[in-house]
């Protein structure tokens, strides 16, 4: 026994002089691996919150041993370069994630590099995002610049001695970052994997996974327009027969077929309008009195929802066109421009309408130029080739004087052809939501009476409330907005234009505002003029799951003409995605779409939406899959686990075919197939 404590004892003491020593031949290493591993869990902190997880912290740790390893290659004094590089980088990889994290409820992808040349205005967004929080990743670079400065005042790289050759110094460090590497792996379930596969997922994926190897994942995901292609083609498309050979779209009729067949449709894509302000006042002011009147008269969808992803308003313009999902890596606009897809824009010119497109910004931004010819339009009209910038907010030629010019070309159109269907994207109501605040006629202080406990005295008292706020701003430019389609309404009419025509608006997306601006919406006290702490019994909780169904959008589809609105008129509550307008809409026109992933809604009672991350609604609930947690809509509704696993699987089942249709361009080579399958049997 005393020899077996003995020996132990010498284990022990060998153990520690070996650690010693190598934090003593290895302290730029300790460090750069220390301060990158807690900025790691910094940044999973203040997002995903899975603060006891191990797994998250092993992969982490792996990643960053073996980026160490390779700085053995490097001369004791240039290793220092070596690690601040890869520290600079993990600090933005984590920084930037932070932001957008906070921003936009997920995680900045490599593809998003791709369209930064694309964002160009809405980089002056950028200090209306950023929190003190986002800075605290910084300090591993300076901890890592300030001890290599020490060490050269201490002469430590000339003392700097080693048995080891690089090479072994390496194996040795890749050694301990496969080992690390076992304990993670062993921890992995088969779903763990696939969505790593994937990666729609994105908060499960850092839960899982951490930070740096979502980012690497995410780096190699973001080069599958230019792999993906040439891999993987025969299993993407039995997946694709699979599904459509369980999931058929058929072709039904209800009360609302053909009723605008032959009808001439104006689109309008309406920035970042969100639908709960169509029923919001300020101080007695109206913030959508123009979408509230045309939703009142016509179709309204007040339980819609967008289902963009990182690609915001190009998404929107995709999934409302083809009624597909988005891609899980990349933009559609800019990584898949070059595919074909069934599109509205395509199925109504087969039936001889004239297709066109209006923006009122360059005709570059997400790559329109190049993507609307894809889709289907005859002309896009844009910015400074088409339009007279003769009065600018925000990021570019405003709302009303593109609606006001782009009359004139509609008016132009319509003496040209028969049947035409134009889209117009509207501009104003972008983020930052600026340039309009010495200008509107919207109250954003608040006035309230202050009477005095002792005197009895009355003072009005006006606080600055929402003026300095992103809210304040955004309910400006949305009521400028709103102002603009009313306007553009009104000169349709006067100029003939509404006569045989069907007028189809959408709110393309959320405004990207934080919850906390909206808790302080909901919670101003006057009188203190702040936010009420939860303890006030006044206090109105806006949960995670108030702002994400906050986030649903208006959808109207209205016309002039009484007999047909007379028809239509009626407020839809059930369910909806902009994945369903195509099949919906398009009944209506007298097209149809077999690729289609949404669904008439007046044709099918079973509502449900998607979102490209793996999240879903339906009329019961809301499930948030990243974490497994959901929101019952009716407190005694009794929600089974068959339930949750159909809409699962279904919502798992609809993101990769479509992913597979977008990456392999399935439906042109299935198309193609069936031509030289009929060309052969004749």
């Amino acid at each position: 026994m005393k020899h077996f404590l003995k020996k132990l004892v010498d284990i022990l003491k060998k153990t520690k002089d070996n650690v010693i020593y190598f934090f003593k031949n290895n302290i730029l290493f300790t460090v750069f691996i220390i301060t990158s591993l807690i900025n790691g869990c910094i940044v999973r902190f203040f997002t995903v919150k899975n603060y006891t997880a191990i797994s998250p912290v092993l992969a982490d740790l792996a990643f960053l041993i073996f980026v160490g390893a390779f700085a053995y290659f490097f001369k004791p004094k240039n290793r220092f370069k070596y690690f601040i590089t890869w520290s600079i980088i993990l600090t933005l990889v984590c920084l930037i994630n932070s932001i957008y994290y906070t921003n936009y409820v997920s995680f900045t992808s490599f593809s998003l590099l791709a369209t930064s040349l694309q964002l160009g205005g809405v980089t002056g967004a950028l200090k209306t995002i950023m929190e003190l929080k986002d800075f605290c990743y910084i300090w591993a670079p300076l901890t890592l610049i300030f001890v290599h400065r020490k060490l050269l005042k201490q002469g430590y790289y000339s003392k700097l001695k080693t048995k080891n050759k690089p090479r072994v110094s390496v194996l040795k460090a890749l050694v301990a970052a496969t080992i690390v590497l076992g304990f993670f792996v062993s921890g992995l379930t088969g779903t763990d994997i696939s969505r790593l596969y994937k990666q729609w997922n994105r908060e499960y994926v850092v839960m899982k996974f951490g930070i740096y190897v979502y980012q690497g994942n995410d780096l190699i995901a973001s080069l599958k327009p230019q792999i993906s292609p040439l891999f993987g083609y025969d299993q993407a498309a039995k997946e694709f027969r699979d599904y459509y050979k369980e999931n058929p779209r058929e072709d039904k009729t209800n009360e609302y077929t053909d009723i605008f067949k032959g009808k001439n449709v104006i689109v309008i894509h309406a920035e970042s309008m969100q639908n709960f302000l169509l029923d919001t006042e300020i101080n007695g002011k109206a913030i959508a009195p123009n979408l509230k009147k045309l939703a009142s008269e016509g179709m309204y969808f007040s339980n819609f929802y967008s289902q963009e992803s990182v690609g915001t308003s190009s998404d929107t313009e995709f999934t409302y066109s083809t009624s597909l999902l988005p891609a899980s890596s990349g933009t559609v606009f800019v990584s898949y421009w070059d595919r074909e897809y069934p599109s509205i824009q395509k199925f109504l010119k087969e039936e001889d309408y004239y297709v066109f497109s209006m923006h009122a910004n360059k005709g570059n931004m997400w790559n329109r130029e190049v993507m609307h010819k894809q889709l289907g339009y005859d002309r896009f009209y844009y910015y400074d080739k088409d339009y007279n910038i003769d009065e600018t907010i925000g990021l570019g030629l405003s709302d009303k004087s593109f609606f006001k010019q782009s009359v004139q070309k509609i008016k132009n159109i319509s003496e040209k052809h028969d049947k035409y269907y134009g889209t117009l994207i509207m501009l104003t109501n972008h983020t930052p939501f600026e340039g309009l605040e010495d200008t509107t006629d919207l109250d954003l202080t608040y006035h309230y009476t202050k009477t005095d406990e002792i005197t009895g005295q009355k003072t009005e008292v006006v606080n600055d409330y929402l003026t300095n706020t992103t809210l304040g701003k955004y309910f400006t430019t949305a009521h400028y907005a709103d102002e603009a389609i009313g306007e553009f309404v009104d000169e349709l009419d006067k100029e003939g234009l509404l006569e045989n025509t069907v007028l189809v608006i959408y709110g393309d997306h959320d405004a990207k505002i934080k919850r906390s601006e909206y808790d302080y919406y909901y919670n101003y006290n006057p009188e203190t003029d702040s936010k009420r702490s939860s303890n006030d019994p006044e206090y109105k909780e806006f949960t995670k799951y108030d702002y994400e169904l906050n986030r649903n959008v208006p959808l109207i589809i209205w016309t002039k003409d009484e007999n047909l609105r007379k028809k239509i008129n009626k407020e839809i509550t059930t369910v909806t995605g902009m994945y369903d307008v195509l099949p919906t809409l398009g009944n209506m026109l007298g097209i149809y779409d077999q690729y289609a992933l949404g669904h008439d809604v007046f044709s099918t009672d079973d509502h449900y939406v998607v979102f490209p991350n793996g999240n879903w609604i339906t009329d019961k609930m809301y499930y948030d899959s990243q974490n497994g947690q959901a929101i019952v809509f009716d407190e005694e509704s009794v929600i089974s686990k068959d339930y949750i696993s159909k809409y699962t699987k279904r919502a798992e089942e609809e993101i990769a075919v479509s992913n597979d249709i977008i990456v392999h361009d399935i439906i042109k080579k299935t198309q193609e197939s069936d031509k030289v399958i009929k060309g052969g049997q004749k």
